[in-house]
């Protein structure tokens, strides 16, 4: 019986190791948590050695860091549709938290404002990223002040006011108790729809079912 040659080991490119590496370190983090990033548990879930996490991030401070932002702009561009009007890309934004898909990043973010107090450099990109959340927001609002949809208001003030509700609704992302309440429930929608001048229920008939 003819033997078969192994087959020969395919090196990865650089870059390409580097985004596999970024990938899994960000999965781990909304998994379980930033503490969770180290470079063994990195190596674990791609099935490679330590050594190799270690020549791509020789600081696990700073692959804590880079995971952060990749999750956060990944869920940037699931919050904000590039497409649709003014209020059916809110109604999204709205409808993304309000189904749940955003919990992990939730524990996520009130897990980096903890940590976040102890390490300067993820205080740093805790910032950046929170800066970026809070421009896309403001653009969509400008964009449905310019279309007449949202009232004429301050986009900056707005954008702040709607994501510190976000943030409100988000400290409760570990809590066991009942969530239910209309209160809470549409709390995130109510403070879009005050500070943008709209009707009461506007966003909650936009969202899709």
């Amino acid at each position: 019986m003819e033997s078969r040659a192994p087959s020969p080991r395919v090196r990865k490119q650089p870059e390409e190791r580097r985004e596999e590496i970024l990938s899994a370190a960000a999965s781990i983090a909304l998994d379980e948590g930033l503490e969770r990033i180290t470079l063994r548990a990195v190596a674990t879930r791609l099935g490679v050695r330590p050594g190799l996490i270690s020549h791509y991030f020789p600081a696990a401070e700073d692959l804590v860091d880079e995971a952060f932002a990749r999750a956060a702009t990944i869920e940037r561009e699931r919050f904000f549709p590039a497409d649709g009007a003014p209020v059916e890309r809110l109604a999204h934004f709205v409808g993304h938290i309000r189904s749940g898909a955003s919990l992990p990043l939730a524990r996520l973010w009130l897990n980096a404002r903890h940590l976040s107090r102890f390490t300067p450099s993820l205080d740093a990109t805790l910032t950046e990223q929170d800066a970026l959340d809070r421009a896309r927001l403001r653009e969509l609002i400008e964009d449905g002040i310019a279309s007449g949809d949202f009232a004429d208001v301050d986009a900056e003030a707005a954008s702040i006011r709607i994501l510190i509700a976000v943030d409100g609704g988000g400290s409760y992302v570990n809590s066991t108790g009942d969530l239910t309440h209309p209160a809470h429930v549409k709390f995130v929608a109510e403070v879009a729809e005050w500070t943008l001048g709209l009707l009461p229920g506007t966003l909650e008939a936009a969202i899709a079912p």
